[in-house]
């Protein structure tokens, strides 16, 4: 009898139509724009399916995957109307449903057009809820649809094979990363390395990557970092039947970020303040008894230690084997358990302002001894306590912004060179404020050269190099075009 009212109920739902459609923008992780919008269905509010997942699993055991797939469709599309024009909509397919003849007749456009839409709009979000019995078919029918101008995304990859294999043979234009590969990956160097991967093959293969499922602003901030194109996820906005305005919040935070990762770029290390890459980790109290440290290392195990503070005046600080040393042997934890950690915190740290440049603190973090080499950098802001940089981060940073460099800078002047200009016209055409773009050329350099030969050129190139510095500030954007031509974009009336 219930499994004839599950039936009843499910074939309502059905009949009179009772699906609602929600919407959960997809936005750029740079400039912080809607992209466009993945509509998601719902069943009958307050009921058990309310919840899509159970709502398809009884789709399909009661052989009515069709009809619902359908409804879902139909109602998506006629919402989707009220949706800005330049918005994509990323619609949900199960893959043999693709096949199906009247999937196939309900994307023409004259289909299409009776909501207004046109197909280049549509992305279809391809989802496993059953295993593709024919591959070569199924690649077949996504070729024919792309032919049509529709696009691609591949849904939960990192969850299994099934979707690098579909990556393989579709080529799609998006890659969906799964919710799993998204849950905490700043704390995660397996997943970073995963997806930094995935981060190249869509360079390499022009495949734009949305990471599914942020809920935190650590992870947002990270996939900003690694340079993930898009973003989803109730940390950006919850799903909703109404089209609402990202929160002016969630567009600082990316905005931010990637004002401080564009900084980088172009600049060399000797430009960079190491407040930058510090982490502002919590700090202990002085007065905390060591084995209460004790027990917030255990519990926070990836922790590589923290500043000592009293009366936010730091007194020193305190490593996990630092601490240990005083801790092991048979006496250790009578001795020392039940005193402040003052008295264990190493008073002979290193502590840098926050303005220092990373190649100054670099040279002081390697000139200690070995056995203080790898200890916290701390860094302070007015005396205060400002964050730590561990000499990992350090090194990371160090080695990744001259590897930038030597594929962007130019050798003699190291100003940016051809690559990053264009990037840096590209932003300024984009940028509200109005800018100055001032263009330098010598003249006669040619006959120059041919008169006092190439290294006195080079010695003119060095000096107009030094001169565009000293009078431009870090804010100005100086790129060396190449040979004696040189480009400034400023906010400085010339």
């Amino acid at each position: 009898q219930s499994a004839n009212l599950e039936e009843i109920l499910f074939a309502s739902v059905i009949d009179k139509a009772e699906i609602t459609t929600v919407f959960q923008p997809i936005i750029s992780l740079r400039s912080s724009e809607v992209y466009g919008y993945e509509a998601l269905s719902r069943g009958p509010e307050n009921s058990s399916m309310e919840n899509p997942e159970i709502l398809f699993n009884l789709s399909e055991k009661h052989g009515r995957i069709w009809e619902l797939e359908y409804l879902c469709r139909w109602k998506a599309l006629e919402k989707a109307k009220c949706l800005e024009e330049d918005k994509k909509i990323f619609l949900n397919v199960s893959p043999h449903i693709m096949h199906d003849i009247k999937f196939r007749q309900g994307f023409t456009r004259e289909y299409l057009n009776k909501f207004k839409i046109n197909p280049d709009k549509i992305i279809f979000e391809i989802t496993e809820r059953q295993a593709i019995s024919n591959v070569p078919d199924f690649i077949n029918t996504v070729q024919n649809y792309k032919s049509q101008n529709y696009q691609i995304a591949i849904d939960d990859v990192g969850a299994g094979f099934s979707g690098l294999n579909l990556i393989s043979g579709v080529y799609p234009h998006f890659i969906k990363l799964d919710m799993n590969l998204i849950r905490n990956i700043d704390k995660d160097f397996v997943k970073q390395a995963m997806v930094k991967s995935m981060c190249e093959f869509g360079q390499l293969t022009n495949t734009y990557l949305i990471a599914e499922g942020i809920e935190t602003e650590a992870e947002l901030l990270k996939f900003i970092e690694m340079g993930v194109h898009y973003g989803q996820g109730y940390f950006i906005q919850k799903p909703s039947s109404k089209i609402q305005n990202i929160s002016e919040q969630v567009q600082e935070i990316i905005l931010q970020a990637n004002k401080n990762k564009n900084r980088f770029i172009g600049s060399t290390i000797y430009e960079l303040y190491i407040y930058k890459i510090c982490k502002k980790l919590p700090t202990v109290n002085a007065n905390l008894k060591v084995e209460q440290v004790d027990a917030i290392f255990k519990k926070d195990t990836a922790a590589p230690g923290y500043c000592v503070v009293e009366e936010e005046q730091l007194l020193g600080i305190v490593t996990k084997n630092e601490m240990y040393k005083f801790l092991s042997g048979q006496y250790g934890y009578s001795l020392y358990g039940k005193k402040p950690v003052r008295e264990i915190a190493n008073a002979n740290f290193l502590s840098v302002d926050y303005k220092m440049t990373i190649d100054i603190v670099s040279k002081k973090a390697m000139a200690r001894s070995a056995e203080q080499l790898y200890d916290l950098i701390v860094v302070t802001k007015d005396a205060r306590y400002y964050g730590v940089v561990t000499v990992k981060d350090l090194l990371e940073k160090a080695i990744e912004i001259e590897v930038i460099n030597a594929k962007n800078l130019n050798p003699l002047s190291e100003l940016p060179g051809n690559r990053l200009i264009e990037l840096q016209l590209e932003q300024s055409i984009k940028n509200p404020e109005d800018l100055n773009i001032l263009y330098f050329d010598i003249d006669n350099f040619k006959a120059y050269n041919d008169v006092y030969g190439f290294e006195n050129g080079d010695k003119i190139i060095k000096l107009l190099t030094k001169i565009l510095k000293d009078i431009f500030s870090l804010n100005d954007f100086v790129g060396h075009i190449g040979g004696d031509d040189f480009v400034v974009i400023t906010n400085r009336n010339p």
